[in-house]
């Protein structure tokens, strides 16, 4: 069980109209693509013969870590959410997700850049992970 789930079991107002199990879902990958992004542009800034076509790719991967963590950190908070707020912050989160996984893959692909593979897997489970929970919320 992760510390999410456990938060999530022992909170006095648990949210009972989200699907729980989508709700933890995207939380996790939340922070699992906030820790990948964070780790890929620090991969990307010591690939030195590349970093000048690295830039694009570092500021998408920091952007991307920050919209992940701080949608994983609202979507925590359980206490009077406000859905209109956290419909908006998924639909960043899946935006900012679908540009950084694309610019990764790309690296990925044509540069054959590990980091960047993982990274842009990561990405593509939390933006599909940020559509499910959009589609379990309520109305």
């Amino acid at each position: 069980m992760t510390v999410s789930a456990q938060m999530l079991d022992t909170h006095p107002q648990m949210t009972g109209n989200v699907d729980r199990e989508a709700l933890l879902e995207c939380i996790d990958a939340c922070f699992d693509c906030a820790q990948a992004c964070t780790a890929c542009a620090d991969a990307c800034l010591g690939e030195e013969r590349h970093l000048t076509h690295l830039v694009r790719c570092i500021r998408l991967n920091l952007d991307c870590a920050d919209v992940c963590r701080t949608t994983g950190n609202l979507l925590l908070r359980q206490t009077e959410p406000d859905w209109a707020v956290i419909r908006a912050q998924l639909e960043a989160c899946v935006e900012a997700c679908q540009s950084c996984g694309s610019e990764c893959q790309r690296h990925a692909d044509g540069m054959n850049m590990e980091h960047c593979r993982v990274c842009a897997e990561a990405c593509h489970r939390c933006a599909d992970a940020c559509r499910q929970l959009l589609r379990a919320l309520p109305a």
